[in-house]
């Protein structure tokens, strides 16, 4: 259960860093229902981790009454027939426990020994099959390693209720058998415990080096990276996990720091499986790192501006779309829209308060036709359903200024701004919004999001944070893929 719980914790030092949820930008609650649900993978996660573990040769020697000092080595021990019956999961505080009942499998091998009797000297090579029956109990702690999230599973037990030898091909009897199996028995154990413990906790502590990268990667975009380093030791209650993380934007050499979070764990519930939680600097961030890089620009094509012609039955403003249509073909005619400067982001109840400075170029082949900015306050509701994405604009303020125009026709100051602010409420926000979300959405899917069964989801504007709160299916090929690579 324990690498499946990390794998869901989609965001995820021991150090200072560990101690400041001051600077917690995002925020991931996974509840008991997303943990129940994903312990039906637990056994197929520690079935691996038993056949991936590796078996040292076990060496030994015991002296016997009638025999003098018998030697023995077990070498090329392998795992087979490998079954387990259930796992249960239970949340406890600072810790959770898997508890994987009536682990069933048989382990081959060589045994090579030796004794001397009555002057003779025995040296013999045998295959050997143990069958051996155990419960394995592994009590997980998450703690902070070199500002990750990091796996404790040291509490981890395994409970043998039986262990037997079967030698073949041998001719010796009965009381040599049993000899052997009262010697390996105990050491047998030790090793199986060390062995599959450690490979429990390598496969978990690879799965959240894996997680937090995965993490950092979704939110990022080329030289626009985000920092998802934890700023708090992870927290484990009766009814949800619970990690924090930073969100700073890093872009070239630019790093962007906050310091005053608001989050409290009363922000969010447990009844959903999965809670987000980010901050309004989180994404103003993220639109600031955008800008920079110069992505906050979009082309649109002459047909898109032919609809406002179509919708738009003002007369001054038909004058206006008449000229700008009149000579070149509407597919000739480009419009491009880009900011001037970086966009300010404000969450609020209504939606998140979009402030920007755009500038609009309106080109045919020969000239520009029209040039001009706007400064433009919207507020936008989002929502994600059939796996896309969709931006609702709403709430629309638009002021026109630096207007400069090729255009003739006879319209006075008040009417050309009356047509750009309708230009640009009515006709460039909408549209815009429309291809970012596609845009998004796509961004998204590239990063890993469209293989999850997504249901339900809700995005919740509140005052200073974004609230997201979905229930989801876990892809069992995603599952084989990580095994794959990790083992």
């Amino acid at each position: 259960m324990w690498p499946v719980i990390l794998f869901s914790i989609y965001f995820l030092r021991i150090s200072s860093a560990c101690e400041s949820p001051q600077k917690t930008g995002i925020v991931c609650r996974l509840t008991k229902p997303a943990a129940l649900m994903l312990n039906e993978k637990t056994t197929e996660v520690i079935q691996a981790a038993f056949r991936h573990a590796r078996f040292p040769d076990i060496n030994g020697e015991k002296s016997v009454s009638f025999l003098g000092k018998v030697t023995y080595c077990l070498t090329n021990i392998q795992i087979s027939d490998l079954s387990m019956e259930n796992s249960e999961v239970e949340l406890k505080e600072d810790a959770f426990e898997i508890m994987i009942k009536n682990v069933s499998a048989s382990f081959k091998g060589t045994l090579n020994y030796g004794y001397e009797a009555l002057f003779v000297k025995v040296e013999q090579s045998i295959d050997f099959e143990i069958v051996a029956s155990t419960d394995l109990q592994v009590n997980t702690r998450l703690t902070c390693e070199n500002n990750r999230i990091a796996a404790d599973t040291s509490d981890c037990y395994l409970t043998f209720h039986k262990l037997l030898l079967h030698l073949h091909g041998n001719k010796e009897p009965g009381w040599f058998k049993q000899l052997f199996t009262d010697f390996i028995s105990f050491t047998l154990k030790l090793v199986l415990k060390s062995q599959i413990c450690k490979e429990i906790n390598y496969v978990a502590n690879f799965l959240a080096s894996f997680i937090h990268d995965n993490a950092e990667n979704f939110l990022s975009l080329e030289d626009i990276r985000t920092n998802v380093d934890i700023t708090s030791f992870p927290i484990i209650k009766e009814n949800y996990v619970e990690t924090h993380h930073k969100g700073y934007l890093a872009y070239k050499n630019l790093n962007v720091f906050y310091n005053a979070s608001t989050y409290s764990p009363s922000l969010l519930s447990d009844n959903r499986m999965l809670y987000f939680w980010f901050s309004e600097q989180l994404l103003d961030s993220l639109v600031l790192g955008y800008f920079l890089d110069q992505r906050l620009a979009v082309n649109l094509t002459g047909s898109e501006l032919q609809d406002m012609q179509k919708k738009d039955k003002e007369e001054s403003h038909q004058k206006i779309l008449q000229e700008i249509f009149q000579e070149h073909p509407v597919k000739q005619t480009a419009i491009k829209v880009w900011s001037v400067t970086a966009p300010n982001i404000k969450i609020t109840p209504k939606g998140t308060i979009v402030t920007a400075l755009v500038a609009v170029q309106i080109n045919t082949p020969s000239s520009t036709e029209l040039y001009f900015e706007a400064e433009t306050v919207t507020a936008t509701q989002a929502s994600y359903a059939d796996r896309n994405l969709m931006l609702h604009p709403s709430d629309t303020s638009v002021h026109i200024k630096n207007v400069k125009s090729c255009l003739t026709a006879s319209l006075n100051e008040e009417q050309i701004n009356q047509f750009l602010q309708t230009l640009v409420s009515d006709f460039g926000i909408p549209v815009v919004a429309k291809r970012l979300g596609s845009a998004l959405t796509y961004l998204m899917d590239s990063k890993g999001l469209k293989i999850f069964d997504i249901i339900n989801p809700e995005i919740l504007p509140h005052e200073g944070y974004i609230l997201v709160q979905l229930d989801f299916g876990f892809p069992q090929h995603l599952l084989e893929e990580y095994l794959i690579m990790v083992l």
